[in-house]
């Protein structure tokens, strides 16, 4: 999920409709790729590392509760530097994938930092060695040191799964070769061309036209995507089935149960409640997407939808485009309205140049939030282009922005915070906007379109991302089995496909490639379930926050400054949700199905 030493709000214009729109400015990271800073940087990050393992390596079973927590915190610090060096020259080739040079300098990057944390692979795989009791007594004996418990519980639940110490930093050092497929993958992408009524147009761009109100548009659009989707299909299938034997390798090595089960162990989330929010939103299928499709179905006047109508605006809905101040204004309406303090955190993404915004040849496509470093601030990537959705992509990502904030006061080991959690503030954030912008409503029309594309956004959310997951376990599976054909690959896509949308569509030829264009089936594997949990999660808080609002603000908060230092089941017990219950994933459903309920409501 990228340099001037001055932001410029006019630097990127986004046309007369959008208005000015703002590009990142890195320098609080580095103010070029040859500036002495970073020169220095990783100079000293070589000779840090080094004298890490000179002065630790062999001797952790020895230290003392001091001499533990210095270790940490020299440990801290090399990560802070190294995750600087890599925010600055991550963010600086997502603005432009296809330049050479700026690809050179990132990977050059990884491959240096790779090398000089190579000695440092002792310090986990040592602490697993430590026998409970004698880390128990350190932490009773210094309450600083104890503040890192949660670290240390993380990197001991890989002890069963830990590998001798050379095939460990055997790993850590082939790990550049893993990122090699990634950026092919980026590449790849980001260097698509589409003909568009004779405009050659990147994957945004034309992806963008799938929300067009004119039909011809939407399908064409989607006949084109399918076109250079197969005329490309081989790398992609190369890719995934490069990247998934390779985890299959390793994750054969480590005795791991599942291809699943190390994004669980990352996300510190027990694989019985993933498959107990898996279960609960397939069940609902029928009573959320194949339910809303076939009312959508019934307002487009179709008898069948297209794989081009499932995202089409509703006949009544006009072609809004919304500028970009005035989605500024709505989503710190919102923000501000939930909390002052809250809007507050916002306000400095706009005026600071943390939000690169426009949609230009070669940059990323998609959107995300990067926390960087906990001593710098997190940078948000948009392609904006004026839909209200894309309203709503802000609102998301702002969310990731303040939670990566106010996490940064636990440090860098302990801001970061699991993917099952990490879409918390950011769903939530959508939620206020869009009850902010329901709330001024004009009529009913405009709340029916209003509700039908939350139920959308909903239902993408949800059910696409439990769709995804589910075609991430059938590959992973398969390629356990030997080498997969493109058409393998396209038969585990429309095998979920259609379960997860209902009878109300029929798929176009050439849709069973539309796997290709997912970054985080290649990023991230099984990272997409954590959208739906966000979801789940953020349903059963919102309605939490309806009943008892009083308090709310300061709980929530306290969740947000958590970041990765406490459980799940810790962060939500002020608020009386439990997620290893069954039944709070059903809570979360019911609203998306309450929402489904009133626009039935609409049609009597």
């Amino acid at each position: 999920m990228q340099i001037k030493p001055l932001y410029d709000i006019n630097a990127s214009h986004g046309g007369e409709a959008l208005g000015p729109l703002p590009e990142w400015d890195l320098s609080d990271l580095y103010t070029a790729d040859d500036a002495p800073e970073l020169k220095r940087d990783l100079d000293w990050l070589e000779s840090a590392c080094l004298k890490f393992a000179d002065d630790y390596e062999g001797k952790l079973a020895t230290l003392d509760a001091k001499g533990m927590l210095d270790a940490v915190i020299r440990q801290e610090r090399i990560d802070s530097v190294a995750g600087r060096i890599m925010s600055y020259a991550g963010l600086r080739y997502y603005q432009l994938t296809t330049d050479a040079e700026r690809a050179k300098f990132l990977s050059d990057c990884q491959e240096r930092i790779t090398n000089f944390s190579t000695p440092l692979v002792f310090f986990t795989l040592e602490l697993n060695r430590l026998e409970d009791n004698a880390l128990d007594a350190l932490f009773a004996e210094n309450m600083d040191l104890a503040r890192y418990k949660p670290i240390f519980d993380k990197i001991r639940k890989m002890k069963p799964h830990q590998l001798s110490d050379e095939l460990e930093k055997f790993l850590h050092d082939l790990g550049v070769v893993g990122d090699a497929w990634e950026r092919l993958f980026d590449e790849t992408i980001a260097g698509l061309t589409f003909d568009i009524e004779g405009e050659d147009l990147n994957i945004e761009a034309t992806l963008n036209f799938l929300t067009d109100q004119d039909r011809s548009k939407r399908e064409n659009a989607a006949r084109e995507l399918a076109r250079v989707f197969a005329d490309n299909v081989k790398t992609f299938a190369r890719v995934h089935n490069t990247q998934a034997k390779e985890k299959e390798i390793v994750d054969r090595w480590r005795g791991m149960p599942s291809a699943q089960a190390g994004r669980h162990l990352a996300n510190d989330v027990e694989p019985e409640v993933v498959e107990a929010l898996r279960n609960a939103v397939v069940a609902a299928y029928p009573r959320l997407s194949h339910r809303y499709y076939e009312l959508k179905r019934k307002w487009l006047g179709l008898d069948v939808m297209q794989v081009w109508d499932r995202n089409a605006p509703l006949p009544m809905e006009s072609e809004t485009i919304v500028g970009w101040e005035d989605a500024r204004k709505t989503v710190m309406d919102a923000y501000t309205g939930f909390d002052p303090r809250m809007g507050e955190l916002a306000e400095p993404f706009f005026t600071k140049g943390w939000i690169d915004a426009a949609v230009k040849p070669g940059k990323a496509p998609g959107a995300f939030a990067h926390p960087t470093v906990v001593d710098v601030h997190p940078y948000v990537m948009l392609n904006y282009l004026g839909k209200p959705r894309d309203v709503m992509t802000l609102a998301h990502e702002l969310g990731h922005g303040v939670h990566q904030v106010l996490a940064a006061g636990q440090g860098e080991m302990l801001s970061s915070t699991p993917l099952t959690l990490a879409e918390t503030a950011s769903v939530f954030g959508e939620m206020l906007t869009f009850r902010k912008m329901l709330d001024g409503a004009k009529d009913q029309a405009e709340r029916k379109i209003m509700l039908a594309g939350k139920v959308e956004d909903m239902i993408n959310t949800v059910v696409r991302q439990i769709a995804f997951y589910d075609f991430e376990c059938k590959l992973h599976d398969a390629r356990r089995g030997g080498e997969l054909t493109p058409d393998d690959i396209n038969a585990l896509w429309m095998s979920v496909q259609a379960q997860s949308l209902g009878p109300a569509f029929e798929f176009m030829e050439g849709y069973e490639t539309f796997w290709a264009y997912i970054p985080h089936f290649v990023h991230s594997p099984f990272y997409v379930y954590a959208y739906a949990f966000g979801d789940g999660l953020v349903n059963a808080l919102y309605a939490a926050y309806q009943e008892q609002p009083d308090g709310f603000q300061d709980k929530y908060f306290e969740m947000l400054r958590a970041g990765g230092s406490k459980h799940h089941s810790e962060l939500l017990a002020p608020f009386g949700l439990d997620a290893s219950d069954p039944s709070f994933w059903d809570k979360g459903l019911s609203m998306i199905e309450g929402f489904i309920d009133e626009l039935e409501a609409m049609e009597d």
